[in-house]
Formats: C-alpha cells, structure tokens, sequence
C-alpha cells in the first residue's frame, strides 16, 4: 500500500488559540506554565487530527510559539551574545530574538533593551522567517536549558501512541538562510558547516535512542541558484552525518516550492533513505528526479497544494502519482503535501458563511488531509469511487462556473499599451513640479499609512459588522479616530500625513472586499510571523471596482488640516501575493486587472484633491521567480507593468509613493516602478553595502529607520546615528524619515514617544544642513 505523508500542519490552532495565549503571555496576562500547556494542547489536537483522518507518516517538531527556523538557532545556541547578557528565560530569549524586548530596570533585574533579529520572507510566501544571525565566536551546541524540543515533541507524541516524524531544517539551509552578523561582516555563514554538522549528529542520534525511526530534514535552498561551493557542501553534509553507523533516523531529504533539477547533481549521491520533491509547482520533473534514486530509496510525491487553498484533482494528482509507482514501484512512492500546510487556514468547516458554490471548490489544511489519503488509497488499488465521482463533479463545476469570467474585464484588459503605463514626464520634471507645490522642507517626515488598531476599534467595526450601530454612527466614530490621529501627527511635526486606516481590517482583505472577484472566510487565518495572522482573501474570478472604495476618508482627512495628506492604497501585486490567487489563469492576468482597478480608483482621489498617493508594493519581491532566468524577468517586467497602469494617469504635481518590507531589494525592481518616493524597511539592515546599493536610486527614498515590529523605543540619538550612517552614502537632498512599516499592530504610547524622537532627529540634520 501507498503511504500518505504531511510535511507540517498549521500550528496557530482551529480559533487562533496560539495568537491568543501568546499576546497574553507578553502582557504579562497569562504564566509561562499556562503558555507551554497551550502549546502542548494545540500539538496534541493537531497529531490526534491527523492520526484520525488516516495520515500514515504524521509530523512532528512542526509546532512553534513564534517560527520554526528561530528555534533552531535557539536549540543550537546561535544566540547573538546581546541577548545573553540579561537573565532571561529560554522561551524569553527566543521572544526577544524574534520581537526585540525592552524592560525598565527594578530592584531585582536590571533595564533590557535589545532589537530583534532580521526578518524576512520565507522563499515566495508570505511567512516570514527569523534570520539566524552569526558571528565569529558563535558555538553550536545543544542547548538544553528548555529540553531538546525536537525529541520532547517526539516523546509527547509518543505517549499518545502516535509515532511520528520529526522535522529538522537541514544543515546547509539553516547555514546558507542565515547572515553574518554586523561585527563579523566577513563571514560566510557557509562556513560554519564544520562547527555546526556535530550538533545536527548529536541532535539525530537522541532521536534515534528516543525511538524515531525517520526524521525529515527540509533542504528548501535546492530550489534557489547555488553557488558551487554550496552545492559541493551537501555530499560533505550528508556523508558525516549519516556515517557508517545505524546511530541515526532515516533521513528524508525534502525540497518544496521550485525546481531543485539544476541543483541535483548536489543530491545524486547522498546516504539517504528518500526524498521529497514539489510536484504542484514543478509537475514535470518525475523522469529527472527519479533517475537519481537509488534501488533503496523513496520517493515522496507532492501532489496536495501545501500553499493554496483550491481542491485538489483527484485525477490529475492520482495520475502524477501512478506515473511514479511506474518508474520507481508502488513500495517506494509515498504520496504528500508539496509542502508543510503552514501556509493555508485549519479548517474549511468553520466556514459557515460562505457561499456553498464557491466553498465546493476550496481544501483547507484538514480537509488536505483527506486528500493525502484518499489519492494514496486509489493509487493503491482501494475502492474511493464516491470520492473521485464528487471530486470530478466539483472541478468540472469550477471550470465552467460564470462567476469566473466578466467579458468586460477581459476586453479591458486588451486597451492595456505602453502609453497607459506611463507617467506624462519623467521624474525630475516632475520632481520640480512638487518642489513647488509642497515646499516640504529637507529630511521630510512621514509615516507608512496605518496607526494602531485599538480595542476601541475592533469594538466599534464589530458592532457595525453585526448591524449593532448604523453606519452613520460608524462613520462619526471612525471620523473621530482620523481626527486623533491627524492632530497627533501634526502636534509632532510631520510633514506629510496620514489618516491612520482605522477603517480598514486587513491592508489586502479591505480592498479585497470591495472588489468584483473576491470570496472571503471568517475565519481563514494564516501566520504570517509571530502573532501576526492574515486572513486573506481568495481571487476566485476577473476583478474590477464597482465604486470608490478609499475616498471619502482621505477626502476627511485632507479636510481637517492644511498638510499634505496620503491616499493609501494596496497594490496590485500585493493584493495578488497576499490573496490565494486562481490557478486557473496567470498572475500576468490577475495583476493588470488588479492594475486596472487600482487605477480608478488613485484617479479617484486625485479628482477629489489628494495629490500625495501611496501605492504599497511591500509583496512585489516575494513574488520574483526563486531562479533567474526568463521567468524572472518576464514577472518583473509585468510586475511593474501592473503598477504603472495604476499609477500612471496623474499628473505630474501628483505625487506617487510606494512602500516595501520584508525583502532584501534590487534597486533596479524598484526604479521600474516609476514611482517618486519609495520607503523600504530597513532598521533590521546591518550591511553597510546593502545601503551603497541605493545611492544611485534616481528617485527620493526613505530607509526604514525604527523597527514596528518590536515594541522597544528607539531613543532620538539611536534616529540620529542611523541617519548618520546613511547620510554617508546617501544624499540628504533626497532623503525621506519614516518608520520601517505600518504602525497598525503598536501600542499609542510607543508610537507617540518613536515618532516625536524620530521628528526630532530629523529637525536636527534640517538644522545642520
């Protein structure tokens, strides 16, 4: 019998469990006992799930109060030595690697104040992973102050009677995602390999005495362009650690989210027991992958969409699958997820508001794992006709449906030419232009767009979603909160304003919903990083904007002060990233017309007086093809395109803005926007090269100088010496202050007090200069 495999199930629990006693924990509302007995409940439900629905090789080690890569660097001791001084427990020391910690000294405990380490994205998703951070004085070795999490987890599942497989990121992926830190600039994490391999030994062979008999150890870099010299490291990796001694687990090398066929020569000889290949995402690879096989091994076939929610074909799949029982044998092929299923919501069942026409055609995380099972029992000869017959019925439904198709959009989509994604002048007529019309003064302030999301406003959208306050005494409300928010950026000093976005819930779902094309869940949640969930939306046909969807608040918020005020928007390759798009037409597609509608509306608010535009793209390089090549630049070229066709219908006193976060940038990605200011998060970027890569920015710019992610306060020396720093390479004439990020998810206290130190160091150099 084919087995069914799951590389990783959602950790935040079916209600948002984790999110919930996480934050509680931080605000000192829940015990450290409470949180740890939340965690082992959430991994109990989720092996008892899986154990139920017939999952044969069930993870383990999958689970994580903040992200799975942060602790590894925990177990293994990659801890930046700033984040040792302090006495501090384990599970503290992993919170403040990931958000920063600052604490007021006491009797007993002297002050803490660190930043957190770097975040970025993880390959193409929207999870975002904490950067392992190292130096030339780090020492691997197992820490075991909280246990050895890998085998505790194990053990916990072991006790229930469920065996399962342990997840490990491998060696030479933790090492190559990972960076130097700024006092050892001159490392090359790859380096390290020799120092870390005995920790991963040691770690596999307490797996072994505690009972696993597999581990998957996850080797996603397979799917970037390797250096040689990392590729070289695999067979140097995998030959010390699996050795000539039985002392270890099985080892399941798995790769997910590309084509790894460049890099197989890297894998080809490995002592292995099986690897996992990606077969959503690359469906052709089969006869390349299966020729490196050994009589031995196995072959774990990803057929069940680990990073999109839209039902599997049954057929499609099964047919994938029996393609590789052909060439390698039904006892070597285990069918899987393409990936962990981190990435899509729990349950579809909690769904109780959706439309039943459109909820047929979707598969959460729970309803996958059926999927899993039900392909593995047809491959293998076992009766599912029923499965197959409902399945082949909801597909079919799907691609015939007309709420897919708008006539009017696809013959929109055919005006689309070079001029209409084209500003009427080039950047420095312009720029002349807005000289005169703002006469902002040198080192302009501003913020990214949104202010915190207070209880208050949860509330009160809670209530008008419910019918419980009429929309009038909505809109008063959410008038009183811009209000707020602009007199405080004014009593500050900012230059440029914002209205705060007390009305919006989500910065993709809140255009989303006023979108042609767009289905919703209540309770579709996705972890982005930390505590930080996403609910988004889902493109299920061709888009377009029946009316203004951001106007009437900008128009307010611009009534109420005689600075400029910012329009905001979501752009369109945003909105397509942070959605689960169609898989059923391009993204070329889905993005123009996301171009398309964007533009109406930024045409919108010019006509209704706001001529300062943001049109945020923090999404554009998550989406860039993980290899080079000519998918690459095909993505770039229309990822841009569909920008300009939002942006470019103003005038040129018109002032387009656009923002971006989470990645590590080419400057060349972003002057093909064309937009006039762009913001980029930055506080994280120790690098001093990575700021030399934007001193030929054409354009004006403004380096993130404060992280929103953490809720420590930079003092206005800290601003100081950062704008120091870039000033260096940097020309003040074009320089912009502004936060790394919107402010949404921060307390009013921090923000007040950042802000006002972030005015003032600007007001300094403006002094200076």
């Amino acid at each position: 019998m084919v087995q069914s495999s799951v590389l990783g199930f959602p950790r935040i629990g079916g209600q948002r469990e984790l999110k919930k006693i996480t934050e509680a924990y931080w605000s000192g509302k829940a015990t450290v006992e409470e949180l740890l007995a939340k965690g082992k409940e959430l991994r109990e439900n989720n092996w008892k799930l899986q154990q139920k629905a017939g999952v044969d090789i069930i993870p383990s080690n999958d689970f994580s109060y903040y992200d799975q890569v942060l602790d590894l660097s925990l177990l293994f001791n990659a801890i930046p030595e700033r984040y040792t001084k302090f006495d501090l427990a384990p599970i503290d020391v992993l919170f403040a690697m990931g958000r920063g910690l600052q604490k007021k000294a006491t009797e007993t405990q002297a002050a803490v104040d660190v930043t957190a380490l770097e975040m970025v994205k993880w390959f193409d998703s929207n999870y975002h992973y904490v950067r392992p951070t190292f130096s030339h004085s780090t020492e691997f070795k197992l820490n075991t102050d909280a246990g050895i999490k890998p085998v505790d987890e194990f053990n916990e599942a072991k006790a229930l009677g469920i065996q399962t497989r342990p997840v490990i990121l491998g060696p030479i992926s933790y090492l190559y995602l990972g960076k130097a830190d700024k006092d050892s600039l001159d490392l090359e994490p790859i380096s390290l390999l020799p120092k870390i391999l005995p920790v991963y030994k040691e770690l596999l062979q307490k797996l072994k005495e505690a009972g696993a008999e597999q581990v998957q150890i996850d080797e996603p870099v397979l799917v970037l362009d390797l250096p040689e010299i990392v590729q070289s490291k695999f067979k140097e990796a995998y030959d010390a650690l699996v050795g000539s001694n039985d002392d270890i687990p099985e080892l399941i090398l798995t790769t997910y989210f590309g084509d790894v066929r460049p890099n197989l020569k890297a894998i080809e000889n490995l002592p292995v027991s099986g690897f996992h290949f990606d077969f959503v995402r690359v469906p052709d690879q089969l006869d390349q992958v299966a020729s490196i096989l050994k009589n031995d091994q196995t072959l774990s076939v990803g057929v069940v969409d680990g990073r999109n929610i839209w039902k599997t074909d049954f057929a499609k799949a099964s047919s994938v699958v029996q393609k590789a029982i052909e060439k390698v044998g039904k006892d070597k092929v285990v069918v899987a997820t393409s990936s962990s299923l981190l990435h899509t919501p729990v349950d579809l069942e909690s769904e109780t508001k959706l439309d039943g026409v459109i909820k047929d055609w979707f598969s959460f995380a729970t309803q996958k794992l059926d999927e899993v099972v039900v392909i593995a029992k047809n491959v293998s000869g076992e009766d599912v006709s029923k499965e197959l017959q409902a399945n082949a019925t909801s597909i079919k439904a799907r691609s015939e449906s007309s709420i897919t198709n708008d006539p009017k959009v696809q013959e929109r989509l055919t005006t689309i030419n070079e001029a209409l994604a084209t500003r009427k002048a080039a950047f420095p007529e312009r720029l002349t232009e807005q000289k005169a019309k703002y006469n902002l003064p040198l080192f302009p302030t501003t913020t990214i767009g949104s202010f915190p999301q207070t209880k208050d406003i949860r509330i009160n959208r809670n209530k008008f979603a419910k019918g419980q306050i009429t929309a009038e005494e909505y809109e008063t409300f959410i008038n009183k909160e811009i209000e707020t928010v602009v007199r405080f950026q004014e009593e500050i000093g900012l230059d440029v304003l914002v209205h705060g976005e007390p009305e919006r819930n989500d910065m993709v779902q809140y255009f989303g919903e006023q979108l042609n094309g767009f289905a919703f869940t209540t309770n579709g949640w996705v972890q982005s990083y930390g505590s930080r969930y996403v609910r988004p939306p889902i493109i299920v046909g061709d888009v377009s904007r029946p009316k203004a969807m951001t106007v009437k608040e900008s128009v307010y918020a611009q009534s109420i002060t005689s600075k400029p005020m910012k329009g905001m928007l979501t752009g369109p390759v945003t909105i397509l990233r942070w959605s689960f798009p169609r898989d059923d037409v391009s993204g070329k597609i889905q993005a123009l017309q996301l171009g398309l509608a964007l533009r109406d509306e930024v045409n919108d608010l010019e006509s209704a007086g706001i001529t300062v535009i943001q049109v945020d793209e923090p999404a554009i390089r998550e989406g860039l093809p993980l290899r080079a090549g000519k998918e690459r630049s095909d993505y770039l070229n229309w990822a841009a395109q569909s920008f300009r066709v939002a942006t470019s219908g103003v005038e040129n006193s018109t002032q387009i803005h656009s923002h971006f976060c989470y990645s590590d940038l080419d400057p060349n990605h972003i002057k093909a926007l064309d937009a006039d200011v762009v913001s980029i998060e930055f506080s994280k970027k120790d690098d001093p090269n990575y700021i030399q890569e934007f001193s030929e920015y054409p354009n004006h710019i403004g380096l993130g100088l404060f992280d929103i992610h953490s809720p420590r306060i930079p003092s206005k020396q800290e601003f100081v010496s950062r704008i120091e720093e870039i000033l260096k390479v940097y020309p003040a004439s074009k320089f912009w202050v502004n936060p790394d990020c919107g402010l949404k998810t921060r307390g009013w206290p921090e923000v007040k007090e950042s802000l006002t130190n972030m005015v003032d160091a600007a007001k300094e150099f403006r002094a200076k200069y």
